[in-house]
């Protein structure tokens, strides 16, 4: 892992190098208590606890180790929850196509032809009905043991959500412990045409599967008994990723067939939604078995290749059976989003697109300040329903060479992730450690990110959870001063009344207008009452003297006295202060990647 750079000076001195966890200061929190932000805390959870630090290319799960659902105990739990974390989304948790042999166990063997490294795709569902066997102490208890993991951390006052995959399955999906009366997917198709809207799935009659010539599960220097190009499916089945053809690519999603919600693709898309196709009906009781186990959310994989029409029709049912219960979209299109919301009726849309895509070029000297202000006013009136990250398992590390090397130049980004606007924000673990992603780890390369793919441990997060304590006690002292930080800003985030509740205002246009900043810097207010924060967020790699100016009509929005005399405090523990004058402007030195919370009293 490569040190942390010292350009954060004031963030630097968050806490003394040696120095325990502190409790955040009353002056960082609201004067009353507000409406609480949604802060999600990404998880791969076979990765997370896993402490077997071999970290062999392509190893076995005897090789390398594997994390259970037991090892979120008190500790990792209460570690989460010092974040500032609201829920946990714990990815991976369905059962789905791996290499390990569970056949002792009753779970039928997966073809290596069809399955990406060895412990799976958990996007590559094999029976949506059951959990993961690699993360149970005790295989034949797994469901029970899931159990017990929700009820624990609902024990720790925090919430779970779990992936719902719903546009693809794994080549070969069965069901063995699905609930009596339920058929499997596919079980009642009619395989002789290409589409039916009571099937389940999308066929290539007269056609048979081929998997990637070129494709080994363990790589091209392995070989493994059961990957023999033999994988039978006849007829073919359309590939998750909308391939029509019995011979997709590596590149495709060849391990997934395409589910069928009624829509002809082939055919101009035609819909075909009366009656209410068999697939429907089957998701939906998929959803309503999962949420009887006291899930709270579903963050739903490429929710935009599921016609929103199901989503509008499944979503209230759920909800009604289960008040309080979220959906989060995975989706990319931002023309789709308000039909996302307003008709498919979820609660959150990823924010990659737009805020993750301008935040990472920020971070890298390759975008301006102001793109931030432009993707405000696009969202404007479900910008509550966005939610924020700079990292989850499908984007590289910040600590990467791919994306910034240096965990604490993302600062600046986090800040703006986190108190741009109500909507919820997210971290991936590892994140608040400055986890790189390196090594190959088998299929999922050396692409700075950390393994969907392969029986792995995380290295740097590894530090943090020290052997199972859960204490950080391997982590270097710039680590912990890292994990303070995210722990600060997202306790903040969460709790702050201006934050949570409040309203926003861009000022980063005004000041570059005035040449009081640089497109380098974003700034902008955010208040509630008498609550009224003024965010300073600096990309700047070199030291900035900048003004800062409150336009009047933001003035006159705060309900300031314009006769009066203002200051402003940092609640970043940096120990600036600043006076407003009688342009309600301040001036301030912008060190490089820093951020300043202004406390406007």
């Amino acid at each position: 892992m490569k040190s942390f750079s010292r350009f954060t000076l004031p963030l630097i001195l968050l806490v003394a190098c040696s120095a325990p966890k502190e409790k955040i200061p009353d002056t960082m929190l609201s004067d009353t208590k507000p409406a609480q932000k949604t802060i999600i805390y990404q998880v791969m959870t076979r990765l997370f606890g896993n402490t077997q630090l071999v970290n062999k290319k392509y190893g076995t799960l005897e090789e390398n180790g594997v994390g259970k659902f037991a090892d979120f105990n008190d500790a990792a739990l209460n570690g989460i929850k010092e974040l500032g974390v609201t829920h946990i989304w714990y990815t991976g948790v369905i059962e789905h196509a791996l290499l390990t042999d569970y056949t002792q166990d009753g779970i039928p063997l997966d073809d290596a032809d069809v399955v990406k490294g060895r412990a799976g795709s958990p996007y590559a569902i094999k029976d949506y009905y059951d959990v993961n066997p690699d993360l149970a102490t005790n295989v034949k208890e797994r469901m029970q043991e899931f159990e017990q993991l929700v009820q624990r951390t609902h024990d720790h006052d925090l919430k779970v959500i779990i992936d719902f995959v719903p546009n693809h399955v794994a080549r070969h999906y069965h069901s063995d412990v699905k609930p009596e009366g339920v058929k499997d997917l596919g079980e009642t198709d009619d395989k002789s045409v290409s589409f039916k809207a009571s099937n389940n799935f999308y066929y290539l009659p007269g056609t048979s599967f081929q998997p990637p010539k070129e494709y080994n599960a363990l790589g091209p220097e392995n070989s493994f008994p059961t990957k023999d190009g033999k994988f039978a499916e006849s007829p073919a089945k359309a590939t998750g990723n909308d391939q029509f053809t019995a011979t997709p690519g590596i590149n495709e999603w060849f391990e997934t067939i395409k589910l069928n919600y009624g829509v002809d693709i082939q055919n101009n898309h035609t819909t075909h939604f009366d009656p209410v196709p068999d697939t429907w009906n089957k998701m939906l009781a998929i959803l309503l078995f999962w949420a009887s186990k006291n899930v709270d959310g579903f963050r739903c994989d490429m929710a935009e290749m599921v016609p929103v029409e199901f989503w509008k029709w499944a979503i209230p049912q759920v909800k009604a059976a289960h008040p309080g219960i979220i959906f989060i979209a995975e989706v990319y299109n931002p023309q789709q989003y308000k039909n996302y919301i307003d008709n498919g009726r979820f609660d959150y849309l990823y924010d990659k697109v737009q805020l993750y895509d301008a935040l990472r070029l920020l971070i890298n000297q390759k975008a301006k300040s102001s793109d931030v202000a432009d993707i405000q006013k696009n969202l404007e009136g479900i910008n509550h329903n966005m939610l924020h990250f700079l990292e989850n398992h499908d984007e590289q590390r910040i600590a990467s060479p791919q994306f910034a090397t240096d965990p604490w130049k993302a600062l600046p980004g986090m800040v703006v992730s986190a108190l741009v606007d109500r909507g919820p924000v997210m971290i991936y673990f590892g994140q608040e450690v400055g986890e790189p992603g390196a090594g190959a780890e088998g299929f999922g390369g050396d692409d700075g990110r950390t393994t969907l793919f392969d029986y792995w441990t995380v290295p740097e997060h590894y530090k943090w959870v020290n052997g199972g304590k859960y204490d950080g006690g391997l982590l270097s002292d710039e680590q912990k001063q890292l994990r303070q930080f995210y722990g600060d800003i997202l306790t903040f985030a969460k709790s702050n009344r201006a934050i949570a509740a409040g309203d926003y205002f861009d000022i980063t246009k005004h000041n570059v207008a005035l040449k009081n900043i640089t497109e380098q810097v974003v700034t902008f207010v955010r208040s509630s009452g008498e609550e009224r924060l003024v965010i300073v967020a600096g990309f700047n790699t070199e030291t900035q003297h900048v003004k800062i100016q409150l336009p009047m009509e933001v003035v006159s929005k705060m309900a300031m006295n314009l006769k009066g005399s203002y200051m402003g405090r940092d609640l970043l523990r940096s120990g600036t202060d600043v006076g407003l004058d009688e342009t309600f402007s301040f001036e301030l030195d912008v060190p490089p990647h820093s951020a300043f919370i202004f406390k406007i009293k």
